[in-house]
């Protein structure tokens, strides 16, 4: 093997092993590794420990568009774009270096991770596959993730007008909330 070759081949390990920490699904290494798959299955048990989960990866535009995830998936996206277009990254270097800044971010807000590795790449290929843009919001001026070719010269974003439900309890939390005011009230008498 030349020594070409053998780094290609290094390097595309490197980047298995490193989208496999990050959460990636087989099918998400299958089409972007050259490695075959019985490798990646290998790599993926010496990596996670464990065989690779099962099943279709999502395929659904619309939950981009529900309101946290849309913010999570505007903010990622923004990420990679300025490490891809603005920095001139290689495509799966600003891949991983935006999903990496993402969870940090994540992590120094004590926000909850809302966008997996799968639905970030997902969010990519969709992009790629002209199937979304982004929309400036009228209000902040900030870009959104929105389906392709929609009307938005009075786009607002869910930021500035969130849905009515947004930031309530959902019904596990009101149960816990339910128990926590009741344990109170009992201890108080």
């Amino acid at each position: 093997m030349s020594e070409k070759k053998l780094l290609e081949e290094m390097n595309q390990v490197k980047l298995a092993i490193e989208l496999i920490e990050l959460g990636a699904r087989l099918q998400v290494l299958e089409s972007e590794v050259t490695l075959n798959r019985g490798r990646l299955v290998r790599l993926y048990k010496e990596v996670r420990g464990e065989s690779p989960p099962k099943g279709l990866l999502p395929f659904s535009t619309d939950w981009f568009m529900t309101w946290m995830p849309n913010v999570h998936s505007s903010l990622f996206y923004s990420i990679y774009r300025r490490l891809h277009e603005d920095q001139g990254l290689e495509r799966m270097t600003a891949f991983t270096k935006a999903y990496r800044l993402y969870n940090e971010h994540i992590e120094s807000t004590s926000g909850e991770q809302v966008l997996g590795l799968t639905r970030a790449w997902t969010l990519l290929r969709f992009f790629e596959s002209n199937m979304f843009q982004l929309s400036t919001c009228t209000s902040c001026q900030l870009e959104f993730v929105n389906h392709a070719l929609t009307p938005d010269d009075d786009y607002v974003c869910g930021i500035c007008n969130p849905p009515s439900r947004a930031g309530k309890p959902g019904p596990a939390k009101k149960k816990s909330q339910a128990k926590s005011k009741l344990a109170k009230e009992t201890k108080s008498h």
